[in-house]
């Protein structure tokens, strides 16, 4: 005689409906996310039930419901183990389900599918390192308040930025002399100096002066004047 295998007894029946497809249920009444337990609301009882099986998927037998008054008995639903046919595309459902439910969150609530963060600001650069509208003075006055509050190059010797404030304003101070001499060129009375060295009111007079335009021009630089008879063209 054959022994049975100890175990869990797993039944194969039914309710005998027609097997229940979710095509033709709301999108809103089951749960096939995967990853995620397999949920029906029951077309009888209305309540959530969990789908169980691998291959064969039918709901879970329950009750019509979990509260009986005193002295009555649970009541089996006629919608326990309904077979359920999973005939939907189920990525674009759960599309859809997340859809409504972004619609659904509150304004303040909701939340990109990609976040984008402010990038932080660069630090600033040190007071060695910048270089706009840098004069000799300029130059002086940063590299002795330097030494001032610098504990470092108090001790004789100069620290990174105390040396690098300092090979600055010996930069500066050898281009100085080329600096003035540019500054010089460029100056109101220079500019007039060569103006009147070039001409000055002469080369004025020379671009003001009007001339008669030769061979029926309007201008050198427009050319001839546009026809105002009409033009044909003999075939």
């Amino acid at each position: 005689m054959p022994r049975k295998r100890p175990g869990r007894v797993r039944t194969k029946n039914t309710n005998r409906r027609e097997a229940l497809k979710l095509s033709t249920m709301a999108p809103e009444d089951y749960n096939v996310r995967p990853g995620e337990v397999k949920s029906i609301a029951c077309p009888d009882c209305r309540t959530w039930r969990r789908i169980t099986g691998e291959t064969v998927l039918k709901i879970r037998e329950h009750c019509i419901s979990d509260k009986v008054a005193d002295g009555e008995k649970h009541v089996t639903c006629p919608g326990s183990n309904q077979l359920v046919v999973i005939d939907i595309d189920v990525r674009r459902w759960q599309a859809r389900q997340d859809r409504l439910l972004r619609d659904a969150m509150p304004q303040e609530n909701r939340r990109a599918a990609q976040q984008f963060y402010k990038p932080l600001p660069a630090p600033a650069a040190p007071v060695a390192r910048i270089y706009a509208e840098v004069t000799l003075e300029t130059a002086r006055r940063t590299y002795l308040a330097h030494l001032e509050e610098c504990v470092g190059c108090g001790t004789g010797q100069h620290c990174m930025h105390g040396g690098a404030l300092a090979h600055r304003y010996v930069l500066v101070r050898k281009e100085e002399p080329a600096r003035r001499k540019a500054r010089k060129q460029t100056a109101p009375a220079a500019r007039k100096a060569q103006w009147n060295q070039r001409g000055g009111e002469t080369v004025e007079m020379a671009n003001n002066q009007c001339r008669p335009c030769q061979d029926g021009a309007v201008s050198e630089y427009r050319g001839p004047q546009v026809p105002t008879e009409p033009l044909r063209v003999n075939a």
